[in-house]
């Protein structure tokens, strides 16, 4: 008798991984354009 293991677990661990990562780039790269979009507005009123 042969054991095997369950991958889904593995699949939807890596799957979650996947999507979190996603997610924290696109805020940060939001975050990051925000601040760079504030700076160039205050280099124009000067």
């Amino acid at each position: 008798m042969r054991e095997s293991l369950d991958q889904w677990p593995f699949v939807i661990a890596a799957y979650a991984v996947t999507v979190l990562g996603t997610l924290l780039l696109v805020v940060w790269s939001w975050l990051a354009m925000r601040r760079a979009e504030k700076r160039r507005e205050e280099a124009r009123r000067r």
